[in-house]
């Protein structure tokens, strides 16, 4: 087993990358979408209905299986012998950061729906919540970069 996970590392490293890129760029966009929707889409139905849309699928299409693949290839990578030194600081904050991530992710599933069914939050709260996933993608990439 970790021969082949040796041998294709490089693979699921790539695949790994790629689904974060995929992932943060739905993250980042996603609670923008919001700011709008509380903005301007309470002044008709026409616009809520058209970003009740985009925000689905986003979510729905590109988000959630951008997760997915970035959690399964990244379970891959730790599995990999020789690349985590669990010894060290950077492994347990970049994974408890993930965890913060993946909640995150999930509170903007709630956020839709509460958007959805007209109790969202206004568009100055989702601002500072589209904050959250810049901070933990610095601590993650300083992680894995540094590794202090």
């Amino acid at each position: 087993m970790s021969d082949l996970l040796s041998s294709i590392y490089p693979w699921i490293k790539s695949l790994h990358i790629m689904a974060v890129i995929a992932w943060m760029a739905g993250l980042f966009y996603l609670p923008r979408l919001f700011v709008y929707h509380a903005e301007r889409g309470g002044n008709s139905d026409e616009p809520a209905a058209s970003f009740m849309i985009m925000e689905d699928k986003l979510l729905r299409l590109i988000m959630r299986p951008a997760m997915i693949v970035a959690w399964i290839c990244g379970m891959l990578l730790v599995l990999t012998p020789g690349i985590v030194d669990w010894t060290m600081v950077w492994p347990w904050l970049k994974g408890v950061s993930v965890l913060m991530m993946t909640w995150f992710h999930h509170w903007l599933g709630r956020q839709r729906v509460a958007l959805r069914d007209g109790a969202g939050l206004d568009g100055r709260r989702y601002r500072m919540m589209n904050e959250v996933p810049t901070l933990l993608m610095v601590i993650i990439v300083c992680s894995v970069i540094l590794k202090f």
